[in-house]
């Protein structure tokens, strides 16, 4: 008998049409943060003397007075109101990857029987949520409750239906960060501390320095009917079993072809509903796979774009569900294809300019743009084990090395000119070090077609953190991952590096500047000989990082390891270069986070690696046992009977001949479906061992070395009687079903 539920479901699927979605009279750059406490709402609803204060708290940091807060909240309330807004939340950013929010009204008593709206700056600073459902890491006891979220001046409020959402930190009562903000905000103090005193070496009259980050938003979407009907999906955010597609993304036809109708209706509604909450979306395109992908943004402040893309992600689900889709973020939500990274185009720059930005019009520009280079590839070269455990997850360790995505060993891809570049400052004498060349011309032979300008680097699709051309794109960040955490322990790390090239170069200048050989008038200065000399040791440092080949050679992996890259792929052990004495060294002299907040960080690390694949394998036998195997079964039974109603119409050798395939499959089906049976039982009996374990470290290690190896060989065999069972029988939808959108 068929299965009408799933037959269903794909025809349901099938109907849909795009809503009609209608596109704003005003042009995107008149509604862009309509629904945002920008500084043009500032100015407009606080005093003046309210407004310069709070750009000084924005700007160059200066506390925030109290008298200020009551002002502001004022301000916020009268502008909530006049746009129907009734609650208001401090929304933080949890160890759960995702967001928090408790909603409270504006209503309180007036000390005469009735009620009246108050929003006052001691609400608008500070809020006490229970930090005990929250993970921890055992850093508070369950009945030691009390957390603090704390607002985030420098992340615009915003509003979202009825209520005013207030981006803020969470912490503990004793003090220790229980969210992704606070210690992101301290790395940025970090690097902009750091940063800004090398500067001077350049140019005394620059006052800050700005991480800058561009992530790219890789996602799939499928149809909602479809999604419904795979358990696998709805639970673990990826399918767990199911056959290649005869047609996936072999043909390259999908990669920047023309968007869906429907597809092409919900990027618009997102967009707009993104621009209006001050996101500058800026590109949309389909990715490599079926049904996948892109969208990015223009670069802003770390700090506000981690902030945008969380909120970009829960927007992304909301508006997919409108239009009759389900968005996946899941790193590898089906095998055989390409998965979702975030890349995050990470970059530094000053009032003055982009550091990373080359060439230059001097050559002191572009000594500058050598040193902040070198220390970045410094930073990235001394914690690469650190950068590769801030992207590493259950999730992203299946996309990592596979299709496309970066290899999980950190390197860093340069290009050719760059490279050329720093082998000539190590190699060559002090004179004319910095001659570069700009983009090039490249002239078609063809009349119509203007004068293209090439960039002095290539792209290596292959490279976890490739430059190029005024930023590094860290590549290997997945999809569903918050970008904090990649972003912490990067610009912690260029600090460190930038805080020791300072602390040396300042030791070499005060030895030059007693050497006669080293005088103004021997043509260049003790600063910069000591600027050079520095760089030249730290480009011989660092050189193991810099690779521009195939990533995803085996050769570079054996080389790798001779370079004492981190090469473990295993994601519960990869988390311990969080604990490294020398990464605890550096977030510590930073002051980003403490021990004691890295060994909590961790243990919510290997606590919830255990749990996704402990819901993984649960999932598995449960679909494998109560929907494959009777299934199977059933279909073997049809085949039974066939084989017996064949023989008793025909003769025995006539009988064989034409029994012999159903008699091959009947066979087949009894030995997958045993061996399938033997595999979840040893499932099962492998979660009750590692379940005993008590030390959450070991218990990820045994779920990564026991349990999750297993699923790839339930899965085989599933996958293999997907391609025997009638067609109409099977409960699932199939890939080709999933992943082409009508």
């Amino acid at each position: 008998m068929a299965n009408d539920l799933r037959f269903q479901v794909v025809g349901e699927a099938f109907k849909k049409k795009p809503l009609d979605v209608k596109t704003p009279v005003e042009r995107p750059c008149e509604y862009f943060g309509k629904h945002v406490f920008n500084r043009e709402k500032m100015y407009k609803y606080l005093p003046k003397d309210v407004y310069e204060k709070m750009i000084d708290v924005i700007d160059n940091g200066a506390q925030l007075d109290r008298h200020v807060a009551d002002a502001v909240a004022a301000g916020m309330m009268l502008w909530a109101k006049e746009n129907g807004v009734t609650h208001y939340t401090h929304w933080f950013q949890p160890l759960t990857e995702g967001t928090a929010e408790k909603h409270d009204s504006f209503i309180g008593h007036d000390g005469k029987g009735g009620m009246i709206e108050e929003f006052s700056g001691k609400l608008l600073v500070q809020q006490e949520p229970d930090a005990s459902s929250f993970p921890s890491g055992g850093i508070r006891s369950t009945f030691e409750a009390r957390g603090y979220s704390a607002w985030d001046p420098t992340s615009p409020v915003f509003i979202i239906d009825d209520t005013l959402i207030i981006p803020t930190v969470f912490i503990s009562y004793s003090g220790e960060s229980l969210d992704y903000k606070a210690p992101l905000l301290r790395a940025l103090k970090a690097v902009n501390t750091a940063a800004t005193e090398v500067c001077h070496y350049f140019d005394p009259s620059v006052r800050k320095v700005t991480s800058n980050l561009g992530w790219e938003q890789e996602y799939f979407l499928v149809d909602e009917g479809l999604y419904a009907a795979r358990p696998d999906l709805l639970l673990t955010g990826r399918t767990l079993m199911g056959h290649d597609s005869a047609k996936n993304q072999q043909m390259d036809d999908h990669y920047f072809g023309s968007i869906p109708e429907r597809v092409a209706a919900f990027m618009r509604d997102l967009e707009i509903q993104a621009l209006m909450l001050g996101i500058p979306v800026k590109t949309r395109h389909n990715e490599v796979a079926p049904n996948q992908f892109e969208l990015a943004p223009i670069f802003e402040d770390t700090n506000l774009a981690v902030d945008h893309n969380m909120l970009l992600m829960s927007l992304m689900k909301r508006v997919a569900r409108k239009h009759g889709f389900r968005a996946l973020l899941h790193e590898k939500p089906f095998a055989g294809i390409n998965g979702s990274g975030k890349h995050n185009n990470w970059s530094l720059s000053t009032d003055t300019g982009v550091l990373l930005h080359a060439p230059g019009k001097t050559p002191e520009q572009n000594l500058r743009f050598a040193t902040f280079i070198v220390e970045t590839l410094m930073g990235v070269y001394r914690h690469n084990g650190l950068l590769k455990a801030s992207i590493m997850s259950a999730t992203n360790a299946h996309r990592l090395g596979a299709n496309e995505a970066p290899p999980a060993i950190i390197s860093s891809f340069l290009g050719k000119q760059l490279s050329e570049l720093l082998d000539h400052i190590e190699m060559a004498d002090k004179k004319n070090l910095f001659l570069m060349d700009g983009k090039q011309g490249m002239k078609l032979d063809i009349p119509e077609i203007p004068e293209l300008l090439i960039d002095n680097t290539d792209r290596n699709r292959t490279s976890p953190f490739a430059f190029t051309g005024n930023r590094f794109e860290f590549r290997a960040v997945g999809s569903e991952a918050n970008c904090a955490s990649a972003m912490i322990a990067l610009n912690s790390a260029v600090a460190e590096a930038l805080t020791s090239f300072k602390k040396r170069v300042d030791k070499k200048i005060s030895e030059y500047s007693e050497k006669s050989e080293y005088s103004e008038g021997s043509g260049h200065s003790p600063k910069y000989h000591a600027i050079i000399d520095i760089l030249r040791e730290d480009i011989k440092t660092c050189k193991p990082i810099r690779f521009d080949g195939n990533g995803y050679s085996d050769e570079w992996k054996e080389e790798a390891a001779r370079r004492g890259l981190d090469t473990e792929t295993s994601c519960p052990v990869i988390f311990e270069r969080y604990l490294d004495k020398e990464s605890i060294l550096m977030f510590e002299s930073l002051g980003v986070m403490n021990r004691k907040e890295l060994e909590a960080r961790n243990e919510v690390k290997w606590e919830t690696y255990t749990k996704k694949i402990q819901i993984e394998a649960r999932v598995l036998g449960d679909l494998s046992i109560n929907h494959i195997i009777p299934v199977a079964t059933s279909y073997q039974s049809q085949l039974l009977l066939n084989v017996e109603r064949t023989s008793a119409v025909f003769h025995d050798e006539k009988a064989a001949r034409l029994n012999a395939r159903n008699l091959k499959l009947i066979e087949e089906i009894a030995e997958r479906t045993a061996t399938i049976e033997t595999l979840v039982e040893q499932l099962v009996e492998a979660r009750k061992v590692a379940n005993k374990i008590g030390d959450e470290h070991q218990k990820a290690i045994a779920y990564h070395d026991t349990i999750a190896p297993m699923f790839d060989k339930i899965r085989y065999q599933i996958d293999k009687l997907e391609l025997i069972v009638d067609d109409s029988l099977w409960p699932l939808p199939k890939y080709r079903e999933l992943l082409f959108i009508r």
